[in-house]
């Protein structure tokens, strides 16, 4: 399988959107209760909360690690913003839900530091986001090697 990659850089934000056959509430928590995270990105656990930090186990990542999510901004089911620093650097993410009749369009969106790192963050993502994908429809979860090398020459291009 080699999926195409969906991703787009404006500026310095990395872009991603998914679309969903589902009402907004159950997009919303494919992408904020543990035991649905669990299911294509991680557990966490915590007092989520604007302003709270929580730890996600990163189990699709190896050696499965803990890290720390600071919870910015919390609007259910429309606005999620999260912030964490790891090994790799600083993540600020955005997830911006909306309904349109009888689907759910998820925007994703990260902040990056540096826009050539679109080339190693985008394909992660594209991989993270159609496991959410896989997960909610029930499918196979894809592999890592499918996203990436393959898709980093698209996130590069124009740089």
């Amino acid at each position: 399988m080699n999926p195409t990659p969906t991703g787009r850089l404006d500026g310095n934000n990395l872009i991603l959107i998914r679309t969903f056959a589902a009402d907004i509430s159950d997009v919303w928590s494919s992408v904020t209760k543990s035991e649905e995270t669990a299911l294509w990105f991680g557990p966490w656990e915590g007092d989520a909360g604007p302003g709270n930090l929580v730890r996600i186990q990163l189990v699709y990542e190896k050696g499965k690690p803990w890290a720390k999510m600071m919870i910015e901004e919390c609007e259910a089911p429309n606005r999620l913003v999260v912030t964490m620093k790891d090994d790799f650097g600083d993540w600020r993410i955005t997830l911006s839900l909306k309904q349109n009749g009888d689907t759910t369009e998820l925007r994703f969106v990260q902040h990056l530091s540096d826009r050539k790192l679109a080339g190693d963050v985008g394909p992660g993502w594209e991989y993270y986001l159609d496991m959410l994908v896989a997960a909610r429809e029930g499918n196979a979860l894809p592999s890592f090697d499918d996203y990436y090398p393959s898709q980093k020459a698209h996130y590069l291009e124009g740089l």
